[in-house]
């Protein structure tokens, strides 16, 4: 068994070894009704992991509406995301948050997944302040005009992630990894 350290110094030395230099601050917010389908299997744990990789997520939002059932709002906190039920519209509710984000000095980078070209305002507002911009687009039906608004572009389509980026990669086979080997390349 290992031992166990107690007291002040010794927890005030631990958690110094753990501060991070140059991560990005993300702020993710989850379109729910939009792609949290039984026909695109969206993993959150999967899309968390990839951005843990780039920084750390400080806000992790799932945007749902009243009809979400009680075991898809408890799997979404048992990922480490906080579940928002909106008795109206779900677009209304993620895109005041979202610009709430948009203006919180403590965000360095918004993501968002989605397939709703409704955001695209949003992902516009994000870019003239200064904040980076992440989309998880899903396909089938990823608008072009949402995709062509972010910093970077991840597609999620058959269980895989892909990033969007034509100027790397020149065919879809060398654009394909799998979600734990995604790279985030800018547009």
């Amino acid at each position: 068994m290992q031992n166990v350290k107690t007291g002040l110094n010794s927890i005030v030395r631990y958690l110094s070894t753990k501060k991070e230099v140059g991560r990005r601050r993300i702020g993710l917010l989850v379109d729910g009704p939009n792609v949290l389908r039984k026909e695109f299997n969206v993993n959150l744990e999967e899309i968390r992991d990839v951005l843990k990789e780039y920084g750390n997520v400080k806000v992790g939002r799932v945007f749902l509406n009243q009809y979400a059932s009680d075991k898809l709002v408890e799997a979404i906190e048992n990922n480490g995301f906080e579940p928002i039920i909106c008795s109206s519209d779900v677009d209304v509710r993620l895109a005041v948050e979202g610009m709430e984000l948009v203006f919180n000095p403590t965000i360095d980078t918004l993501a968002l997944v989605t397939r709703d070209a409704d955001f695209k305002p949003l992902l516009s507002k994000a870019n003239e302040n200064g904040k980076e911009t992440i989309l998880f687009g899903v396909e089938p039906g990823f608008s072009a005009a949402l995709r062509n608004s972010a910093d970077y572009v991840i597609i999620l389509e058959n269980n895989q992630m892909n990033f969007h980026d034509d100027d790397f990669y020149t065919s879809a086979p060398e654009k394909t990894k799998r979600a734990t080997e995604v790279e985030v390349i800018p547009e």
